[in-house]
């Protein structure tokens, strides 16, 4: 009778764990095995490819008819537009104006700790870059709209700031390329967001929970995304979304042209996929401005030179060259 019961018993701890391990499988292995998640993980432009003057970068050639070569504007920006304030120094600047630092750019220095502090091409991103703007350390800062606290700082500094808009960006989501879903309604967008659908399967999906990624506040695409939101709080995503299938945004060109991650893909919002062509003709529903800022009181005579050959034909061109849209 002792012997089994220890039978019983030992058979009873293999069958709690082997539930155990069945569940865990079932939770996690099969989910995680193949979750589409990865798509939304965090990126920093390759600052190497687009540096001016530099043999081998990525910068478009312009034959352009202004050259500055005295009291440069110096240039900062957000990730995205990198290529464009880059194209500019390269193509208007002398040879000389950008200098470095800090060595050899790398993953570890993000924020293009690099450039000296005399260089006309700095990289603050658009956190840091808002603030610098503000602060009078950068003459133009391309990016797009500020936040509602970015125009607060500037506000409480007694700063007016001057938004020129120079071209058009598509705001989009996207996912992994495994996941089966390629196109949802800006509604979905929104209600995914809000938590009323939590798993893909409410969209046409896959039986997967959603997780819906947002990025740094302050950031030209997190501000982007809660104007997208507009009245639409923003819920709380399930605890088990980490099990599931992300979702992420950020601006086309950034996604298309500098990141070129084959992992994830563009979602079409609409049935209407954001190319180039689509954010130009205003088919794609979410279309961006991006912006160049600088202080009204700032009294460098290159500054409405170098804005308004950005806003003629030539600059124009060079916009399109750098792979976003033409705003004229």
């Amino acid at each position: 009778m002792k012997l089994w019961k220890q039978i019983v018993a030992i058979i009873s701890v293999i069958a709690l764990f082997a539930a155990f391990n069945l569940s865990m499988y079932m939770l996690l292995t099969v989910r995680l095995s193949n979750n589409f998640s990865g798509a939304t993980q965090a990126q920093m432009v390759d600052v190497r490819s687009y540096l001016p003057h530099e043999e081998g970068s990525d910068l478009p050639k312009l034959n352009a008819s202004l050259k500055l070569t005295d009291d440069l504007p110096v240039l900062d920006g957000a990730a995205a537009l990198v290529p464009v304030y880059a194209a500019l120094i390269d193509n208007l600047y002398p040879e000389g104006c950008v200098t470095y630092e800090g060595g050899e750019f790398s993953d570890d220095n993000f924020y293009g700790e690099n450039f000296a502090a005399d260089s006309a091409m700095q990289y603050k991103n658009t956190v840091r870059g808002y603030k610098a703007i503000v602060d009078g350390e950068t003459d133009i800062l391309f990016c797009a709209a500020p936040s509602e606290e970015q125009k607060k700082y500037a506000e409480d500094k007694g700063v007016e700031l001057v938004y020129v808009p120079i071209g058009l960006e598509g705001f989009v989501f996207f996912v992994n390329e495994k996941n089966p879903v390629d196109d949802l309604t800006v509604e979905q967008i929104r209600k995914i967001y809000s938590a009323e659908y939590k798993n893909w399967s409410d969209v046409g999906g896959a039986n997967r929970v959603i997780n819906p990624v947002t990025r740094l506040k302050g950031s030209g695409s997190q501000t982007a995304f809660e104007a997208f939101m507009g009245d639409h709080e923003i819920g709380k995503k399930s605890p088990l979304a980490i099990t599931g299938a992300s979702i992420g945004f950020s601006f086309r060109y950034y996604m298309e042209g500098i990141v070129e991650n084959d992992a994830v893909k563009m979602l079409s919002l609409n049935g209407v996929y954001p190319s180039a062509e689509n954010i130009k003709n205003r088919s794609y529903p979410i279309v961006a401005q991006f912006y160049a800022i600088y202080r009204a009181d700032n009294d460098n005579e290159n500054i409405p030179l170098l804005i308004d050959w950005i806003l003629s034909e030539e600059g124009q061109e060079l916009i399109e060259k750098t792979g976003y849209v033409r705003i004229k």
